[in-house]
């Protein structure tokens, strides 16, 4: 069935008609909360709370994008919120990879027992949608496509973001070892 008619019903009072979109997109939408709470009952709460968002505010909709893209930002920005609000962090620092050398040489300049400290140091210093970028792109092997639907940036602003968020990151990095050097 197609989707804009799906919209329409539900517009037009038919409400079970909406419990075929979140059948759709269920799984997608707990997937994206779950990479970014990096908790499961916070997720799945954020999933529903998602699914209700979309559903009050379907009138809203225009079906000028894809209606998985407007569900996914409601998804991310519910999720973001949901975590400034509680303070938690996105994922665990020590279950991310330290390597970045595929990436960044750069990173080689600290030394190797010291990159994984620095590194869980600096990301913590992160803006939160700094941090969300990194750990997307770099942990969550999320293309730029991905992360485009996800948090609702475009191609070429989820590239500058992410550059610069490499950036912080890495400045962060060598403020900390200078910090360690002059102690």
């Amino acid at each position: 069935m197609d989707e804009l008619k799906i919209i329409e019903m539900v517009r037009q009072g038919n409400t079970n008609a909406f419990s075929y979109l979140v059948n759709q997109y269920q799984d997608v939408v707990f997937s994206i909360a779950l990479k970014v709470l990096k908790n499961r009952d916070d997720a799945e709460e954020m999933a529903q709370e998602s699914f209700i968002k979309a559903y009050r505010s379907l009138s809203s909709f225009q079906g000028k994008a894809k209606f998985s893209t407007w569900l996914y930002s409601i998804t991310y920005n519910t999720c973001i919120s949901h975590a400034r609000k509680k303070k938690v962090p996105y994922t665990q620092i020590d279950s991310l990879p330290v390597s970045y050398e595929e990436s960044d040489d750069s990173f080689g300049d600290f030394p190797e027992e010291n990159r994984a400290r620095y590194l869980e140091m600096a990301l913590k210093q992160l803006p939160e949608e700094d941090y969300t970028l990194i750990v997307l792109y770099y942990y969550e092997d999320q293309s730029i496509d991905d992360i485009c639907q996800i948090t609702g940036l475009t191609e070429s602003n989820a590239k500058v973001r992410l550059f610069r968020a490499r950036k912080k990151l890495h400045a962060a990095m060598m403020e900390l070892m200078g910090k360690e050097i002059i102690s």
